[in-house]
C-alpha cells in the first residue's frame, strides 16, 4: 500500500476513505487489518476489494493536492494535533478535513444544537447563548445545519468569537449550500469547518448520526435549545450522555412542540438551563474567562421609569410570542390602548415585534 516515499498510514486512510464506508462503519477496528490488505479484502464488496487492491493514486494524490493550500489541513488520529477529547470516544474518526485554524481542534469547545425549524425565541435563544459563550472563551461547535446550528454559529462570530462546524458532507460539497457565505464567515473570523467525509462527498441522510457523534465528542458539554422528540439534536445529546459529558437543555413553553425534546432531556437528567452562566459554572475549574450571566438588567433603568400599566403589561409578557388580543385579555385593558403601549415599550427596546405577536427581548 506504500506509494513511493510519502506517508504509509495516511495514503492507507485516505485510500479507504476514497473507497469504502468501512472506515465510518468500522472506526478503529480497520487500523488493526490496514496491514492486512488480503484480510481487510474480505470484509468488503468484491467492487470495493478491487478498488483497494488496485487503488486510483490520483484520488489521493488529489485529496493531498488540497491539503497544500492555503488554511487546508488532513489530521489523522495518528497525529499529535488530533483533538484529544475526541480520541476518547468509542469511534473516534480516523481522518479529519479541516479548513480554517485548526489549533482550535485543542480549545475547549461547547457544543449547541437544536431544531432546523426553531420558533424566533429560539433562534435569539441560541444566538445570545452562543455569544456569551464564546466571550467566556469557548469554542462554539454545531454542525451548520440551517435553524439552530446557524444561529449559534453566527451568534459566536457577532461577539468575535469562534466556532466550529462540522459537516455532514465533504468539504468540497457544502450542505446545505444556502450557507456558502456563513462558512466564508466562519473561516474569516478564525473559526473553523471540519469534516471526515471524502472531499467530494455529497451530503446523505446516514452522514448526520455520524456527524453528531463528533460535535458531542469535540466538546464539553452539549447545550439542546429546541428539539422535537423525533430531533437528531436528541441522537446528540444521548451521544454526549453516552460519551461521559454535560448535557444541558433550556426549557420552552408547555403549547411550543420544539420545547418537548429538551423537557424529555431534563426529565433523563440534563440539566435545566436558564442563563450562559448555568453552564459556565459547570466549567469553572476549565475555563479562563466568565462571561456574564445573560439576564444582567441592562434595562433595569429604564424599566423602573416605566408607570404602574406599562410595568403590568411588561410582567403579562413572556419570551413567547404573544397576540395583542391574549396580553389584552390578560391586563384587561382595551385592545387599541394595549397596541399603543406596546410600541412605547417596543421602541424603549424592551420587547419586539414579531410574527403574530410580541415578546419580552432576552437581554
Amino acid at each position: 500500500m506504500l506509494k513511493n516515499d510519502k506517508n504509509e498510514q495516511l495514503y492507507n486512510l485516505l485510500l479507504l476513505l476514497n473507497t469504502t464506508n468501512l472506515i465510518f462503519n468500522w472506526g478503529t477496528k480497520v487500523l488493526n487489518l490496514l496491514s492486512n490488505i488480503d484480510e481487510l479484502s474480505k470484509k468488503l464488496s468484491a467492487k470495493e476489494a478491487a478498488q483497494l487492491k488496485n487503488p486510483d493514486w490520483g484520488v489521493v494524490e488529489r485529496d493531498l493536492a488540497w491539503a497544500e493550500e492555503s488554511g487546508h489541513r488532513i489530521i489523522t488520529i495518528y497525529d499529535a494535533d488530533y483533538p484529544p477529547l475526541l480520541k476518547e470516544i468509542q469511534d473516534p474518526p480516523l481522518v479529519l478535513f479541516i479548513i480554517g485554524d485548526f489549533t482550535l481542534l485543542q480549545a475547549q469547545q461547547m457544543a449547541i444544537v437544536g431544531s432546523r425549524n426553531p420558533t424566533p425565541i429560539g433562534i435569539e435563544t441560541a444566538h445570545n447563548f452562543a455569544g456569551h459563550l464564546a466571550r467566556a472563551g469557548l469554542v462554539i461547535t454545531s454542525g451548520f445545519a440551517i435553524g439552530i446550528d446557524a444561529a449559534s454559529h453566527r451568534g459566536a462570530i457577532k461577539a468575535s468569537g469562534k466556532t466550529m462546524a462540522v459537516m455532514g458532507a465533504g468539504l468540497n460539497c457544502l450542505y446545505p449550500s444556502r450557507h456558502s457565505l456563513l462558512a466564508k464567515e466562519i473561516v474569516e473570523s478564525g473559526g473553523v469547518l471540519l469534516s471526515e467525509f471524502p472531499l467530494n462527498a455529497s451530503a446523505k441522510s446516514w452522514h448526520f448520526p455520524l456527524r453528531n457523534r463528533i460535535i458531542s465528542g469535540l466538546s464539553l458539554g452539549t447545550l439542546v435549545v429546541e428539539a422535537t422528540m423525533q430531533s437528531g439534536s436528541l441522537i446528540t445529546a444521548r451521544l454526549a450522555g453516552e460519551q461521559g459529558r454535560e448535557v444541558f437543555a433550556i426549557p420552552g413553553s408547555i403549547y411550543n412542540p420544539a420545547a418537548r425534546g429538551c423537557h424529555h432531556l431534563i426529565r433523563q437528567g440534563a440539566k435545566l438551563v436558564e442563563q450562559p452562566q448555568d453552564i459556565l459554572e459547570e466549567f469553572s475549574q476549565v475555563i479562563a474567562n466568565k462571561a456574564d450571566a445573560i439576564f444582567d438588567t441592562k434595562n433595569g433603568k429604564i424599566k423602573n421609569k416605566l408607570d404602574c400599566e406599562h410595568k403590568k403589561l411588561l410582567d403579562c409578557m413572556g419570551f413567547e410570542v404573544s397576540s395583542v388580543d391574549i396580553l389584552a385579555a390578560r391586563i384587561g385593558l382595551p385592545v387599541a390602548q394595549v397596541g399603543v403601549m406596546l410600541l412605547e415599550l417596543e421602541i424603549q427596546g424592551l420587547i419586539k415585534s414579531l410574527v403574530g405577536g410580541y415578546s419580552k427581548i432576552l437581554e
